[in-house]
């Protein structure tokens, strides 16, 4: 076989799993990476001597790295170790409102029943139910395939496979969906909160999305040394197989010649040649001229006006009081419609948002036993770190307003400026070029935003996409998907398989 040069730019989830199936193919990969670690969005800061991570904070769908580790002649096990939860998330909505999720379902049809009664636990076990018919019909059909298309999952699916997406009316909200499972508007926020996984709002996102409910039953995994593991094993498994990744090497252009790629120019002017390159950024990065006119072209435009959710976070170092953290906790807001208005109708952090705090020092097999501790939180934001500069004071502002949030829930932190770090969407923007800060590719708001998603193949041969903004989405396990079904595409298209 002739060797086909392939080059990789990024190494998040997505283009380290390109990188690795194409070089378990025999295919000669080079991988480019601006940072001088490995991970796009899986990152970790320091506070002090401590490392925290900053972005992703659970795994799923383990059996999708297996798969990835397997086909490459390796074991998972032997490159991670992962922790099973045993509870998923505590939720909060006041002092006495808590509501913790488990993987063990019908423990967690007993903590609803006892929260919101007999009645809720019943609407739980169906929601399951369905949640898992969605997933078991879109996994192969959707999730998995090349290109989304709305005839081609018809095709796939076939007459008799078709009825779970029928049966959950699939041109409603999620929203809308919940509300035929849950009275309680508590539990409406609970699930609904599935859509903010793909950085969207539970009004406007497709009701498909619950299936994400049957992901998780599914199994849910910390990791041993923190999520940036994943593609530091990533990365040692794609070198094992001979790629080279090159690290604090920006690519600034990709080179198309007589109608096909050629290589890309980094950004101290070297040429790289390559006969396959797969762009490892978010679709925005290459619409908006980010690896030059050349290939500005080869997708549809990627809208600012479309863009997914960003985030507020804060990386800290404190003690707790009051409340009993799990590893992962939600505080809501007492207003969940207006939380979204703020942010996509209004362009504006919300008054009150809901509070995702991750206690890393916590868990089944952590080693917590009072003191300080790491936490990360989160608060959704919009997606204009390209217009709008967070300063000190506005920060401040919203920092004091989700402490107090995060006290009338029952929690308190003795918090110091001087153990944080915090991320605004400004910085998001400038880690993640040309989104705003848009952390999940666009939004997928309206039936029809999944099939908007970019797929692999782009409209130039030779020229490919990878990550969290294409097909079939967000998340640690959809941007690894999302690799395969490049190197899927590109072992096709030269003939390898």
């Amino acid at each position: 076989m002739a060797e086909t040069r392939a080059i990789v730019i990024g190494t998040g989830i997505g283009g380290l799993a390109a990188a690795i199936q194409l070089a378990a193919r025999g295919v000669s990969v080079q991988v480019y990476e601006r940072a001088m670690t490995p991970g796009g969005k899986l990152r970790q800061l320091f506070v002090g001597h401590h490392r925290i991570d900053a972005g992703p904070t659970v795994m799923t769908m383990r059996w999708i790295f297996e798969d990835l580790f397997a086909e490459a002649g390796a074991k998972l096990d032997e490159y991670l170790e992962l922790e099973p939860l045993t509870i998923f998330a505590r939720h909060a909505w006041g002092p006495e409102e808590h509501l913790d999720l488990y993987a063990d379902r019908e423990q967690t049809s007993e903590a609803i029943g006892e929260f919101a009664g007999p009645e809720a636990a019943r609407g739980y076990l169906a929601f399951c139910k369905q949640a898992q018919a969605l997933y078991e019909t879109l996994d192969h059909t959707f999730i998995r395939a090349q290109r989304p298309s709305i005839l081609g999952l018809i095709g796939r699916c076939g007459p008799r496979g078709i009825w779970p997406l029928t049966a959950v009316r699939p041109f409603a909200s999620l929203w809308q969906v919940l509300g035929g499972y849950f009275k309680d508007p508590r539990l409406r926020q609970l699930f609904g909160r599935y859509a903010t996984y793909c950085g969207s709002s539970p009004f406007l996102a497709p009701a498909t999305l619950m299936l994400i409910a049957h992901v998780e039953q599914e199994g849910v995994w910390s990791v041993k040394g923190g999520m940036i593991q994943i593609p530091l094993a990533l990365g040692q498994l794609a070198e094992r197989l001979g790629v080279a990744i090159h690290y604090g090497q920006a690519v600034s252009e990709i080179l198309v010649q007589q109608g096909r790629t050629r290589g890309v120019r980094l950004a101290d002017r070297e040429l790289i040649e390559g006969e396959v390159i797969i762009v490892n950024a978010d679709p925005a990065a290459l619409t908006s001229g980010r690896f030059g006119q050349a290939v500005q072209g080869a997708i549809p435009p990627q809208l600012p006006a479309g863009r997914s959710l960003s985030a507020m976070t804060w990386c800290l170092l404190a003690e707790t009081s009051g409340f009993a953290l799990e590893r992962h906790n939600v505080f809501f807001g007492p207003r969940y419609d207006l939380e979204f208005d703020d942010i996509f109708g209004q362009g504006r952090l919300p008054h009150s948002g809901t509070v995702y705090l991750c206690a890393q020092d916590r868990g089944a097999n952590a080693a917590w036993a009072g003191g300080a501790e790491r936490l990360f939180l989160l608060l959704n934001a919009p997606a204009c770190g390209d217009r709008h500069v967070y300063e000190r004071a506005e920060i401040e502002r919203c920092t004091q307003q989700v402490l107090s949030h995060l006290e009338h829930c029952g929690l308190k932190i003795q918090y110091d400026p001087g153990h944080t770090v915090v991320t605004t969407p400004t910085e998001f923007e400038r880690l993640f070029p040309a989104t705003g800060g848009g952390l999940y590719g666009q939004a997928i708001h309206g039936w029809q935003a999944s099939f908007r998603r970019p797929a692999s193949r782009t409209r130039i041969p030779g020229l490919y996409l990878a990550g969290g903004g294409t097909h079939p989405g967000a998340g640690i396990p959809m941007a690894a998907t999302s690799g395969r079904l490049a190197a899927q595409a590109i072992l096709q298209d030269l003939r390898l398989i």
